[in-house]
């Protein structure tokens, strides 16, 4: 039987498995991605993009203006650059081709090119060769179905930024997730110190030059101080609200992945070797609890078998059977079956030739499987007393001198002196 590894890397084939044309493996040819700004772009790409405009717009336009100095020189320094160096990474991780060397050495993007089709072959790249971009590829490339050419050191293929994350882009990938939840943070404290502020001490809030015209207190300015707009106090909370609960729902997501791929980091691997990780592992559980059950199944249906109480003379008994556990269970199993035998020696032959026990003054034997084997023999100076109490069913007394064969075979008891004194 050959030993396999659960954990074992499959081969990357790339040869068909039905059919020996190239054609079949793929679909109609299409033009392959250059980055993440190719059509179609992403609805996700489109919503991170609206979602940090959002937060730029509100952070710096209204909430970041009231704190009074020199916070607000402190909170601009700090949360733009949190977000300039977001807006930097995010464009560079987008617009950066991640494609191995050899494939932006060779691809022509403006010729179509045929796309993979999972469906019909699991993979394209065999010892090192991809058979769609047809060129040698590195040991740790792969071919990208959604942007349809080879990456290297491919990690995953991010919907948030419509593009691939590999060897080119991945520091760009990460210091994007990390600016941006060092920037969220900042401006969630900020719009929590207005938010508490305005309803403790709203004076503090207000030291801005452009106040100074406003003389109702419940009117509050926005985007200052190049351009004041006047607004509520009400839609200042509303908004302040709204705010925080999209940020707290971006940060949800965001330090998830920042801890996921720290993670990553330390281990030394990469998502799409965790999650082809992950699926192996869970395979093999798979097996190993259908294993598991199986055997258990048939450990049952063997304790389940028959059991065979029938005693042959000619062979002898099974140590099973025996109550007693001796070192040398083949010696007893011959005793046990010779000490039984013998009693039927007893026994009378009749016309057909069988044995069967007599009652009355004459020997009987009780012969009992797996114990001891006692034959009576009554003499001829016992009065009949003596046999009537023996066939009333009483165990304790004998109708003459009973001779008590041992389990072993190895000697015979003598019980005169027991029968002496039940008669007295």
């Amino acid at each position: 039987m050959t030993n396999m590894s659960c954990l074992e890397r499959r081969f990357r084939r790339t040869a068909p498995v039905r059919g020996g044309s190239r054609n079949e493996l793929v679909t109609a040819p299409v033009h392959s991605r250059v980055n993440g700004w190719s059509l179609p772009l992403h609805v996700l790409q489109l919503l991170a993009w609206l979602m940090y405009s959002f937060m730029a717009i509100v952070g710096f336009g209204v909430y970041i203006p009231l704190l009074p100095p020199p916070w607000n020189y402190i909170a601009y320094g700090m949360i733009g650059t949190a977000f300039l160096l977001h807006l930097l990474t995010h464009l560079a991780a987008v617009t950066v081709d991640p494609a191995d060397h050899n494939v932006r050495l060779r691809k022509d993007y403006s010729s179509p090119m045929p796309v993979f089709d999972k469906k019909k072959q699991p993979h394209v790249i065999h010892n090192q060769h991809c058979y769609l971009c047809e060129v040698d590829v590195g040991p740790k490339v792969k071919h990208c179905g959604s942007c349809n050419k080879c990456i290297a050191d491919f990690d995953h293929h991010c919907k948030w930024l419509n593009n691939c994350v590999g060897r080119r882009n991945y520091w760009l990938f990460f210091m994007t997730i990390l600016s941006a939840v060092f920037g969220v943070l900042l401006l969630v404290g900020v719009i929590l110190f207005i938010f508490i502020e305005h309803f403790v001490n709203p004076a503090n809030l207000r030291m801005a030059a452009a106040f100074q015209s406003v003389k109702e207190n419940g009117t509050w300015l926005a985007f200052l101080p190049l351009a004041p707009v006047q607004t509520s106090s009400a839609s200042l909370l509303i908004l302040a609200f709204i705010t925080v609960i999209i940020a707290l729902a971006s940060l949800l997501l965001l330090c998830h992945l920042l801890v996921f791929h720290i993670y990553l980091l330390c281990k030394g691997m990469s998502t799409y070797e965790y999650i082809v990780k992950q699926r192996q592992l869970q395979s093999c559980r798979d097996q190993g609890g259908g294993s598991t059950q199986q055997t258990r199944s048939e450990a049952s249906a063997q304790s389940l078998g028959p059991l065979d109480m029938s005693i042959d003379c000619d062979a002898p008994l099974s140590s099973r059977s025996s109550i007693f556990k001796y070192k040398d269970r083949g010696q007893m199993s011959t005793e046990l079956s010779g000490s039984i035998c013998s009693e039927m020696e007893h026994f009378p032959q009749a016309a057909n030739g069988e044995n069967h026990p007599n009652y009355g003054s004459k020997a009987s034997s009780q012969i009992i499987p797996g114990e001891a084997s006692v034959s009576w023999r009554p003499s001829r100076a016992e009065s009949p007393q003596v046999l009537q109490q023996s066939s009333s069913g009483r165990h304790s007394q004998a109708e003459g001198h009973p001779i008590v064969q041992s389990p072993l075979g190895t000697s015979i008891i003598d019980t005169t002196v027991v029968h002496q004194q039940l008669i007295h």
